[in-house]
């Protein structure tokens, strides 16, 4: 954690500098002037990478794809205009939501333990892109006196901290410094904070739920950690408070009922989450297995024990659920994933190609679909084929380490040397180790058969080169 401060808060330093900005955009207000939305999503890409070093992630394709398609249905109807997202699903039960300029939008997966509803989950997303699209962040430079992006970057080092699970001896690092200072000062205003409400229940609304989901969510986090002498993070940094519950329900009630307000889907993803932090597969199967005992009907609790019995190799349990599932439902994406990965499991690879190939002409964009394309390619021994669904990926994906990462193991097993380390110094670089990154690139020019791809692999090394060394400037050297 120690040399992120420095990283951040010089990199802030560099980008907030006259020759850097001096034609990029501006929106036309006062905190433009200051901090532009290019010189945001400049220092947004470069922290993002800083973070996934720094973090474990959820990696589960079903999970990114379902916040990624919920958070830009908030986003299409919602005041964003840099549409350039980038995600981060972070490894932690600690409930946390944040919308960090550049457009990085995080979540850890403790929201989802304790947003009960889909509409729940929507109202602190809608709420965390008010931040982002009213820029609070640049407008709070603003406000601190025109102290320009070190502030902004302290901001972004308390998000890491937390995120890291850096607690009290995270915070210390960072507390002799001014920047720590205005960190701990930097909440968002209770000014902020209710446009943030107003324009997120507004947005809800318009993206088709109901935002009555909003107080009730608030409702019950102020109930949960009333009397916690540590809340999460989310709440130390978006105080509930009996008059902000009022205030939203009574705007809230002015809308037309009739709104979303849950999902199955969202529900079988929350199943999947809450079972990944159980403490074994066997403890899993056995909460879900209650609650399908309670209510045999529940497709939820039957999803659950599931894909908690396939998790710890009760096979053939786990085909009779799922058979009962998809008898109910034979299209039913979600399902069918769940019966693939069976498949592979129990080595039944001729089935679970069947069914992929049938799924694919339903659902050919589909990336959890795509993903476990991949898995079952990779079974089967044709690393090649796995490679072109993993390039056809990165049309959609570029900036998915995860899916950089599976390339260079497929080149790997494939006997393409240059391309496993052209497809390395991707992966770190988008995880900010530019050092490795430039140095898979001098493996792979080494090996350069010809002058052209030589000068191609040059060329992308001289940009990491110099991404790096704007990384050195902004350290001291």
């Amino acid at each position: 954690m120690t040399f992120l401060r420095p990283t951040l808060l010089t990199l802030a330093c560099l980008l907030a500098s006259p020759g850097y900005a001096d034609d990029l955009p501006s929106l036309g207000d006062a905190s433009s002037a200051i901090v532009s939305p290019q010189q945001e999503y400049q220092l947004g890409r470069a922290w993002l990478s800083l973070l996934r070093s720094q973090v474990k992630q959820l990696n589960d394709p079903q999970l990114k794809d379902y916040v990624e398609t919920t958070v830009y249905k908030l986003v299409e109807t919602s005041q964003v205009q840099d549409r350039r997202l980038e995600f981060i699903l972070i490894d932690s039960n600690q409930l946390n939501a944040f919308a960090a300029p550049g457009g990085i939008i995080g979540i850890n997966g403790g929201l989802f333990l304790n947003a009960q509803t889909e509409g729940e989950y929507a109202s602190v997303l809608a709420h965390e892109l008010a931040h982002l699209s009213q820029r609070h962040f640049a407008r709070g430079v603003e406000a601190q006196q025109r102290m320009q992006l070190p502030m902004m970057a302290a901001l972004l080092t308390g998000i890491i901290v937390a995120a890291a699970g850096g607690g009290d001896a995270g915070i210390a690092t960072i507390a002799g410094t001014q920047a720590a200072a205005f960190q701990e000062k930097q909440r968002f205003s209770r000014q902020n904070e209710q446009e943030a409400d107003r324009i997120g229940i507004l947005n809800l609304e318009k993206a088709g739920y109901d935002p009555r989901n909003m107080p009730t969510m608030f409702e019950r986090l102020m109930r949960i950690y009333r009397f916690d002498a540590k809340p999460p993070e989310f709440l130390l940094t978006h105080p509930v408070t009996e008059s902000r519950i009022a205030d939203t329900r009574n705007r809230a009630e002015q809308a037309k009922p009739g709104g979303i307000e849950d999902s199955l889907r969202y529900q079988l993803i929350r199943a999947r989450v809450m079972l990944s932090y159980e403490d074994s597969p066997g403890l899993a199967a056995k909460r879900f297995r209650a609650q399908l005992d309670e209510n045999p009907k529940s497709d939820i609790a039957r999803y659950g024990l599931a894909i908690a019995q396939i998790k710890g190799s009760q096979l053939n349990e786990a085909r009779e659920n799922l058979k009962l599932l998809l008898a109910k439902s034979p299209n039913e994406i979600i399902y069918n994933l769940a019966q693939i990965e069976l498949d592979i499991s129990s080595g039944r690879l001729p089935d679970a190609v069947q069914r992929t190939d049938r799924m694919l002409a339903q659902y050919p964009g589909n990336y959890p679909l795509r993903q476990l394309q991949v898995d079952l390619l990779g079974k089967q021994n044709k690393p090649a084929e796995a490679e072109k669904v993993l390039v056809d990926l990165l049309k959609t994906r570029s900036d998915d380490p995860d899916i950089w990462y599976q390339i260079a193991e497929t080149r790997g097993q494939s006997g393409n040397i240059i391309g496993l380390h052209q497809a390395r110094a991707e992966y770190f670089a988008l995880v900010g180790d530019y050092k490795q990154a430039i140095q898979q690139l001098d493996f792979a020019k080494r090996r350069a058969p010809n002058f052209q791809l030589a000068s191609r692999i040059d060329a992308r090394q001289k940009e990491m080169i110099d991404q790096e060394r704007l990384v050195k400037d902004m350290m001291g050297g």
